[in-house]
């Protein structure tokens, strides 16, 4: 095992070296981080490959001590733990943390990290995102699917809170239920979509990785806590640089990426996270404006009820794009 883990860091190091060499002088004449330990937020999820394998990088931009955290509460608790501070920064669905900076939450939009990974599962008799009303979803306590399924009601003019009836179960339940067509509908998000495909359980009509709008706007983003943020800019810098070679690591490697994945604990199915790395889109995080994403969905979350604020109050209060735009830089140098 230390064997293949030391084989796979010279692999992700090689990988990574090619992609940003343009920026390792600048990256070199920076000032340390001001602070050597990094917390993270560790999910379930697969699609979250980036921020799993980011550690090495993560260590060779200067962090020592880096942490990836479970709580007791499961993913239901990243917005609580990134808001108190015990987490740094994260890897997640960009839309609850919408709803979170609506709130007043000390969150703040860094970067997109890469476009659609969900995918909504139906039954036969379910064609279309309008053919929903008058049926039944299910949601996952902690997932991100209610506010993303809000939105893509809201923007074909249907209201999640009459329109049709939300249930919640654990995924596997999920997945059972919809098997026995107990549920009309399920919002995947990985590994369980890759599971109903192969278990050949119901059929996808919408994949936000193909389908538009969706898949034109980012799905998961790096957020962060305000005040770390604040107090430390280099660190804010180095990480994002750090998750921007992972998304590219996780494009051109897929292969090395989910032995990585697997060896270092995150799952035990090789298989689910492989097939992840090749559906998902990763490595476009230069293509798309994280801006538009957080635009696009206040609105649908406005029109569906979930925020008060506007768009443009989201966005002056919850996002920071200034590392992004200098990294942006830096790679055309």
């Amino acid at each position: 095992m230390i064997r293949r883990r030391a084989l796979l860091k010279g692999a992700l190091a090689a990988g990574t070296g090619a992609l940003f060499t343009t920026s390792r002088a600048r990256a070199a004449a920076e000032a340390p981080p001001e602070t050597t330990r990094l917390r993270l937020f560790k999910f379930p999820g697969l699609c979250l490959a980036p921020q799993y394998i980011a550690e090495d990088l993560l260590q060779a931009e200067g962090f020592t001590d880096v942490q990836y955290l479970d709580f007791p509460e499961g993913a239901v608790g990243v917005f609580d733990r990134v808001a108190s501070s015990a987490v740094d920064f994260t890897q997640w669905y960009g839309v609850p943390f919408i709803e979170e900076i609506d709130k007043g939450r000390p969150i703040v939009f860094l970067a997109g990290v890469h476009i659609g990974c969900t995918e909504l599962f139906a039954t036969e008799r379910i064609r279309t995102i309008r053919d929903l009303k008058g049926k039944t979803l299910a949601v996952a306590v902690g997932s991100p699917a209610q506010s993303i399924l809000a939105a893509m009601l809201a923007y074909v003019g249907l209201d999640h809170r009459k329109d049709l009836t939300f249930t919640t179960h654990s995924p596997a339940e999920s997945v059972r239920l919809l098997a026995e067509a107990k549920i009309d509908a399920f919002l995947a998000t990985p590994p369980w979509g890759q599971e109903l495909r192969a278990k050949r359980i119901g059929h996808t009509i919408v994949n936000t990785a193909v389908d538009r709008p969706w898949s034109q706007y980012f799905c998961c983003m790096l957020v962060g806590n305000k005040d770390f943020v604040r107090k430390h800019p280099v660190a804010t810098k180095r990480v994002l640089r750090a998750i921007f070679k992972a998304d590219q690591l996780c494009a051109l490697e897929p292969e090395r990426v989910a032995r990585s994945i697997v060896d270092r604990g995150f799952t035990t199915r090789y298989d689910y996270v492989f097939q992840t790395l090749k559906d998902v889109p990763y490595g476009r995080a230069r293509q798309y404006d994280p801006e538009d994403m957080v635009r696009f969905y206040s609105l649908r979350l406005r029109e569906a009820g979930l925020i008060k604020g506007t768009p443009q109050k989201i966005i002056a209060e919850g996002t920071d794009w200034r590392f992004l735009n200098e990294l942006k830089k830096e790679l055309k140098g």
